[in-house]
């Protein structure tokens, strides 16, 4: 059975089992999160994810590679990650 998060894209087997632990399936339960709660609820759990991640879900929501975001877009993700979880600076 093929994993729905991993077809994705920007989602590999080591993202999808973050996202598995915290509680995140699909990609609908992908969406109810936001890439913002689903990187934070990951690096909550204990698991040591780079920002990158953080930037690979959005870019799996919006259907691009993460690299291709404009870096206003990443900052915007990271201060909306700042406001929510001041530790969150990785």
């Amino acid at each position: 059975m093929k994993d729905e998060l991993q077809c994705l894209k920007n989602l590999g087997k080591t993202s999808a089992q973050w996202l598995h632990a915290v509680g995140i399936h699909n990609a609908s339960d992908l969406r109810r999160y936001g890439a913002v709660g689903a990187y934070q609820a990951v690096r909550a759990r204990g698991f040591r994810a780079s920002k990158v991640l953080l930037y690979a879900i959005e870019g799996a929501l919006l259907d691009v590679h993460w690299s291709e975001l404009p870096n206003t877009h990443k900052a915007e993700l990271n201060e909306r990650l700042e406001a929510i979880s001041p530790n969150n600076r990785r």
